[in-house]
Order: structure tokens, then C-alpha cells, then sequence
């Protein structure tokens, strides 16, 4: 069939796993779903122990076996030791066909690419998959396609039961004898567990990992003591250089610069600009700078944001410490800068991944959105943005939240350079469809700015404006007369990963690349 962003979805695909084709960011607005529930095992004999000997021992007592999909999240991001550790246990026992349900994967996870290639991992599902397991992926070395999921479409999908996770393993700065589990403290600090909330609260079983046994009880906790089964201790949980960094990187670079300057102009022209605003900036060369261009024009007209949300860095701390923004409330920490702000100031709040992102419970925070600032790899002339296959083809990135953010904010900002290591970022077509064109209001690009067509309330309101504005026909001709235009990338018929829109239809297919080789 062809869906609303008129990509071909296979029938058979949508037979096979009982699926839709995207029908339109609004379609399930108002339905009803069921939600999951997990089997809970009790504790009535208060004098159980949920301490486990090591990561197989609490696997043996989760009923290991094979077939079983794993949970795992991704706040250690690079540094991360724990997706590893308990697939290498897995294959030790012996275990076999099993599938990673994680809320992202990246380089700090390529030896799993070697269980992919010996037919032990056989199915993905994640918001992100890069290095060797991308390479492994879209070269067809995977049994089954990969399911690739937006942060607010996994949540929807746990909480709806698509995916059923049999065994979560979250790892834990801190933890205590009893489960309660805490981003803070120890010596792998990552500020919040919030993807992993909706795995301990729908996995059939729960099991912590931490390099840090601390004292009963452990609270506030992210992860309460109720939804965990086992707590296993550990020599080190990740590397913490890598989890976190201490330097942020305010780009030099005149072409972000100029795309920053861009970008604040427009949040400052726009009918939205006004005190008690919201928005979200990534962790970007030119997010970041905005965050710190707009600080003299807020005090200067007296505005203060209402909230901030999603991956939190230094600057946007800054602007809370600043008294001009009233409420973080944060998803993911990239830097120290944010995980002391979460340690120290009360203003600085955890929240789940469900009340970031979810589209199908009854209201999430990206739904409160005036303006987010999102990056992408390709932006096509429909304002389709790719953010996950390579130019090569190869699965190399993450849907993230840019999906939920987008379709929650009142003003949706695309901002990325027009050509990129001699590639046309704005195209005729992108390679993958990850956030839907309807969703996208403005494209931001060194060369120019370009205004959705369906949100003509927007052009209205920048009449006048001295900002380069142009149509994304004519972006994208710049783009080709300065490169030409792009040769069509080769694939196979064969799929290898579904890209799942928030509510669980499918947006689009990645097929296989012809050919195969893994990166040194």
C-alpha cells in the first residue's frame, strides 16, 4: 500500500505483523487502547533476598530461555557497559533467538554485531541503532527486520503490548539491597532513568545492575523497589567519561552561527514568543547556540520560558540559574552541567519517558511544545526529514524524540546546513521518512529559510521579516546546482528494518544495501 507520505509498504509486512500504513500524525488522536500488564511475581515472605551473585545468576532466576527479548536503556549512552555484559552472559548459558528491545543502541555496543552475524540476536527494537549493529542490519545479517521506533512510540508500544519485554536490565548509578534505583551518586552518575521507567514497570521481570550498593532505602528513587525483582552488583556499569561529558561544544563555525542567528530571530518574530513560552533545543553545534543568543533578548523584553524539556545541557541550565526559565523537566542529562543541575536545584525535574513523549496516553509534555529545534540528515520537498540512514544507505542514527517533538509543537524548526560532505541535504526525496512533512513547519539552512506552505499563518506572521526566506524548490536547486544532482541509492528488495510512526503505523521500510562489510 501506499501511506500518507506516499511511501510503498509492503502487504506482506503489514499482514505479517498485524500493522497499519501511516494514515497522518492525528489518526489515533481520541481512540482508546488497552493497556499491557506484566506477570508480577510477589513478595510476601519478607525475608526473600533480591540480591543476585552475578548477571546469569539472575537471569536463571528469571526463567532464562531462549527466545526471550531483553530491555535496556541508554542514559550511559558511549559509556555504556551494561547491553554487553548480559548478552555475553546470555550466550555463555547458552541461550539463543534473542531480541533487544532497547531504547537506543550505538558504538559502545558493536560486539553485539557478532551475535547478530552468529544467528544468537535475532531481533531488534530500539529508537536508534548505529556502528556495527547498523552495518550488521541493513546488510540483511538480522533474522528478523528491526523495528525502529520514535522514544514516545516505544513507551506506546511496551505500554501496548507490540513489544513484551520478558527480562529489563537497567542500570543503576545507585541502588539499594531492595531495588529502589537512582540516577545520582556512585561514580556513573547519568542524571535520570527515565527510559527505563516503562521498562520496569511492564517488563515480566526486573533485575538492576549497579557498581553502587548503597544503604536502604535508596530515595527518591527513579526505579521503586515494587517493580524490581534482582539487584546485581558489578565492578563498573560504564565508562563514565563517556556518559557524560564536561565539555560542551559552542561551535565556532560560522555556517551553525549563522543558522543559530536564524533560528532565534524566528523564535523571536514569531506570535508565540511571549512570556511563559516552552521549548526544546538539542545538543547540537547551533541548538546549543541558541539557547545563549536568546538569553540577552529575554531579559531585555522582561519573557521567561514557562518549561524546558529533552536532552538537557549547560546552556539550558544556565538560563534556569538565570531565573529565565521557571521548570526543566528532563529526559536525558548530556552533560555534568546537567546532573549537578538535577542534583541541586529543585526546578531541575525527572520525568518519564511516557510523560515526555507518549502519544497515546492522555497528554504529554512534547503537546505543551511552542517551539523545538531538531537537526536532520535529509529534508526532502514535502519537509519529510530523515534522521537515521546514512547517504550510504546504512542505518546510522536515531528517530530519538524528534518524531513526538515535532508533531507537539506549535513550531517545528529544521535547522541543518544545505550540503554536507558534498551531500544535498535538502533533496528531492528523503532516503527514510522518520518525521512526517505535516509536522515540519520551517527548514533552516545556511543558504536560506523555508516556511511549510500548509502553515500559512506562519508566512503572514513573518511579512516583513528581513530573514532569507525562500521556498524549499528553491533550497533544493541550490543545493544541485552547487553538487549536481544525487545518484538514487542501490537496494535490495529485501527489508530490513520497519520505521514505526508514534502510533504504530508504519511510516516507512529500509531495505538492504548491496553490500556488506563491517567498519575497522
Amino acid at each position: 500500500m501506499i501511506n500518507a507520505v506516499n511511501r510503498e509498504i509492503p502487504d506482506e509486512i503489514l499482514e505479517k505483523y498485524h500493522k497499519e500504513g501511516f494514515q497522518g500524525s492525528r489518526y489515533r488522536d481520541g481512540k482508546y487502547y488497552q493497556k499491557a500488564a506484566p506477570q508480577v511475581r510477589g513478595y510476601v515472605d519478607p525475608g526473600r533476598s533480591k540480591m543476585a551473585e552475578s548477571i546469569q545468576d539472575a537471569i536463571r532466576k528469571c526463567g532464562g530461555r531462549d527466545g526471550m527479548v531483553f530491555g535496556f536503556h541508554h542514559h550511559f549512552r558511549d559509556g555504556d557497559y551494561i547491553v554487553n555484559m548480559v548478552v555475553q552472559a546470555a550466550v555463555d548459558m547458552g541461550l539463543r533467538d534473542i531480541t533487544i528491545a532497547a531504547s537506543s543502541l550505538g558504538s559502545a555496543h558493536d560486539p553485539v554485531a557478532d551475535y547478530i552475524e552468529r544467528g544468537i540476536v535475532t531481533g531488534i527494537q530500539c529508537s536508534g541503532i548505529r556502528g556495527r549493529i547498523g552495518e550488521a542490519v541493513s546488510h540483511g545479517k538480522l533474522k528478523t527486520p528491526a523495528i525502529v521506533r520514535s522514544h514516545g512510540g516505544r513507551v506506546r508500544a511496551i505500554e501496548e503490548g507490540d513489544v513484551h519485554i520478558d527480562i529489563a536490565f537497567i542500570g543503576a548509578p545507585t541502588c539499594d539491597e531492595y531495588g529502589n534505583a537512582r540516577a545520582l551518586g556512585g561514580k556513573s552518575d547519568c542524571g535520570v532513568l527515565s527510559y527505563s521507567k516503562v521498562d520496569a514497570q511492564y517488563a515480566d521481570h526486573v533485575v538492576v545492575i549497579t557498581d553502587c550498593l548503597v544503604p536502604y532505602p535508596n530515595v527518591p528513587a527513579s526505579i521503586s523497589q515494587v517493580d524490581v525483582d534482582y539487584v546485581v552488583v558489578v565492578d563498573e556499569i560504564g565508562n563514565p567519561k563517556k556518559i557524560a561529558s564536561n565539555v560542551v561544544r559552542m561551535t565556532q563555525d560560522r555556517r551553525e552561527l549563522l543558522m543559530a542567528e536564524y533560528c532565534t530571530q524566528l523564535i523571536a518574530e514569531s506570535p508565540y514568543f511571549k512570556d511563559g513560552f516552552s521549548f526544546q533545543t538539542g545538543a547540537g553545534g547551533a541548538s546549543l547556540a541558541v539557547n545563549t543568543m536568546l538569553q540577552p533578548i529575554l531579559e531585555e523584553k522582561g519573557i521567561k520560558l514557562g518549561f524546558a524539556i529533552g536532552g538537557i545541557t549547560k546552556p539550558m541550565c544556565e538560563l534556569l540559574d538565570a531565573g529565565l526559565v521557571r521548570k526543566i523537566v528532563d529526559a536525558q542529562a548530556f552533560d555534568t552541567f546537567a546532573i549537578e543541575s538535577l542534583r541541586t536545584n529543585p526546578n531541575h525535574i525527572e520525568i518519564s519517558t511516557s510523560e515526555y513523549a507518549n502519544p497515546m496516553n492522555k497528554g504529554a509534555f512534547v503537546n505543551r511544545l511552542d517551539f523545538v529545534i531538531l537537526g536532520a540528515l535529509e529534508v526532502d520537498v514535502d519537509y519529510n526529514v530523515n534522521v537515521t540512514t546514512g547517504s550510504d544507505g546504512v542505518l546510522r542514527g536515531a528517530p530519538g524524540g524528534h518524531p513526538d517533538t515535532a508533531a507537539g509543537s506549535k513550531c517545528t524548526i529544521i535547522v541543518a546546513p544545505l550540503v554536507r560532505t558534498r551531500i544535498p541535504t535538502v533533496c528531492d526525496r528523503v532516503t527514510t521518512v522518520v518525521t512526517p512533512g505535516e509536522d515540519v513547519d520551517i527548514v533552516v539552512t545556511d543558504y536560506g529559510i523555508a516556511i511549510n506552505p500548509r502553515r500559512q499563518d506562519l508566512i503572514e506572521a513573518y511579512k516583513g521579516s528581513n530573514l532569507p526566506f525562500k521556498t524549499i524548490e528553491e533550497l533544493r536547486d541550490i543545493a544541485y546546482d552547487l553538487l549536481g544532482t544525487p545518484e538514487p541509492i542501490q537496494f535490495k528488495d529485501n527489508v530490513v528494518a520497519l520505521i514505526e510512526a508514534r502510533d504504530g503505523t508504519i511510516l516507512d521500510v529500509v531495505r538492504e544495501v548491496d553490500e556488506y562489510r563491517f567498519k575497522d
